[in-house]
């Protein structure tokens, strides 16, 4: 997480509350300490008051879409880069819009049943994708690919 001064997620990625906020309780998967520290901006239909976490994290909740939370985020990460965590519908939309620089795909030999696709109907090649590094490891396989 080190080197990221923002972080982009969809809703289902911080919790999974659908619809309406019943309240405020529900605080993202990692407990009060999450793991990364610097601004998240996390994408929602619903609005909701920013959350401040132990070790430095704010969650701000963006109903304005995919460019509004890239401007927030490119801004609260000043000279750092910003890094969008998922999931995968959020993933498509920014490599959608042109947005993504850099891609690491960790791909692990795990059969979680049939979730949903990242990469169907999307032509890395055509954004100007290519591969810059593979690494194989015990548990995955990591692909980085970069743009332009």
């Amino acid at each position: 997480m080190d080197g990221f001064g923002a972080f982009i997620l969809g809703r289902n990625m911080y919790g999974p509350v659908r619809g309406p906020w019943p309240d405020d309780s529900w605080k993202g998967w990692w407990g009060d300490e999450p793991p990364n520290h610097p601004p998240t901006f996390v994408l929602t239909n619903h609005a909701r008051d920013p959350l401040v976490m132990e070790g430095g994290t704010t969650f701000h909740f963006v109903t304005g879409g995919i460019h509004e939370a890239f401007a927030l985020a490119r801004q609260a990460a000043g000279d750092r880069d910003d890094k969008i965590g998922g999931g995968v519908a959020t993933v498509r939309q920014y490599l959608q819009a042109g947005f993504v620089g850099s891609m690491h795909l960790a791909v692990s030999p795990v059969v979680l049943g049939r979730g949903e696709s990242l990469l169907t109907g999307i032509d890395l090649p055509a954004l100007g994708f290519t591969v810059t590094e593979h690494q194989d490891t015990a548990h995955a396989t990591h692909v980085v690919l970069e743009s332009g």
